[in-house]
């Protein structure tokens, strides 16, 4: 086992039930990242990077002998725009913001790593403890990979994550080659007709039948499962025409939807088929559109070696294993690691009586932080020990 006691649980406890507090939107962490940089500074990593990708902070820890491979491992910083409902007694102190995806367990868990790191540095190489902003938004990997200090500073040789699961036995550790979890992109259509008074609606151009047309298109497009290889989704999440006033003839309407794929080439597909349905049903009605993707996510795709590498650091330290028959569907923006270096993402079991993810009353359990801790050690150490 790594030199990790359950005495020196506590101060990891208290900085996630902290950051529980203090939740902060996606882009917005400056507070968090803040937190972050002071709880790491009694371990003295050898280098300390703020501001990377806009709000995120890198601690370098180097080994005895500082050449040798880099292993980055991730932790997310940001909440959500949901309001919590849990009994907790460190409950949210921010109205509608709350870390209910478990991002205050994840950074807890990379700043334990660090005090082991502290404790018995590895042999050779670098371990990278990335605490990265706006992953929810699907932004954040994305600015951090174009930050260039990330390059200069650490280009990493294997790069690592987990992510809490609800519904699986605790501290079980969940694992799959190749894709991991679902691509996905939000999209964006509007229609501009023009507004006229509500008593002379034949002055004006009315959207609301395109609109309605196309939110059947999607339903349509959707229905043929056939067309494509692997599960694919189009949801249809927010429509909106006009707004509420009674003597208006509306001229504008906005449709939102998310679309979601296991694979890359039926994501182009499903992308390809809704321009299309939006251009037709546009021209229909004679209304102008304007369509735009965003929150773009790639699939998450696991490397066999980086799987193994996490596989066999489960084993030492005897945690339960288990292989994902599928992809998960949710979507998580490591994929912009995981297609640049070696890498995994993985999960690690929450409690199978646990709220899901995204829920009002999810709650990150804090024994979950001495499990991650240690197998993302024993990861470190079999690539940097060796």
């Amino acid at each position: 086992m790594p030199p990790f006691k359950l005495t020196d649980l506590q101060p990891f406890t208290q900085l996630r039930h902290d950051l529980h507090r203090q939740p902060e939107l996606s882009g917005k962490e400056s507070e968090t990242a803040e937190r972050i940089a002071a709880f790491l500074q009694p371990y003295r990593p050898d280098q300390l990077i703020q501001g990377l990708g806009g709000t995120g902070v890198a601690a370098i820890f180097q080994g005895v002998v500082p050449e040798g491979p880099v292993v980055l491992f991730r932790a997310e910083l940001d909440a959500l725009p949901i309001a919590e409902s849990s009994g907790a007694l460190y409950k949210s102190e921010r109205n509608g913001i709350g870390h209910l995806c478990g991002h205050d367990g994840h950074m807890a868990i990379l700043a334990a790593l660090g005090s082991m790191l502290h404790q018995q540095k590895m042999k050779r190489g670098k371990v990278v403890l990335l605490f990265q902003p706006a992953e929810e938004t699907g932004a954040g990997a994305w600015d951090v990979l174009q930050d260039e200090r990330f390059g200069r500073h650490i280009k990493p040789d294997y790069v690592f994550a987990l992510h809490n699961l609800p519904g699986m036995p605790l501290h079980q550790v969940v694992m799959r080659q190749e894709v991991f979890a679902a691509a996905s992109t939000g999209m964006v259509i509007e229609l501009f007709g023009k507004s006229s008074h509500a008593a002379e609606p034949e002055k004006g151009l009315n959207p609301g039948q395109a609109m309605a047309e196309l939110i059947l298109s999607f339903n349509r497009i959707i229905s043929k499962k056939e067309q494509f290889e692997d599960l694919t989704l189009l949801t249809v999440i927010h429509a909106r025409l006009g707004e509420v006033a009674f003597g208006t003839n509306p001229g504008y309407a906005t449709v939102m939807a998310t679309l979601r794929s296991y694979s890359p080439e039926d994501l182009q597909k499903l992308k390809h088929l809704a321009q299309q349905a939006a251009a037709e049903v546009a021209a229909k009605h004679q209304v102008r559109h304007e369509l735009r993707f965003v929150e773009e996510f790639p699939a998450t795709v696991n490397l066999a070696e980086a799987v193994e590498l996490v596989r066999r650091a489960a084993g030492k330290l005897s945690l339960e294993v288990q292989e994902a028959e599928q992809p998960f569907r949710w979507s998580e923006d490591f994929g912009h690691f995981t297609h640049l270096y070696k890498g995994a993402l993985f999960g690690l079991g929450s409690g199978e009586s646990q709220p899901q993810l995204h829920h009002a009353d999810f709650d990150f359990p804090d024994e979950l932080i001495p499990t991650g801790a240690a197998l993302f050690y024993q990861i470190a150490s079999d690539i940097l020990n060796e």
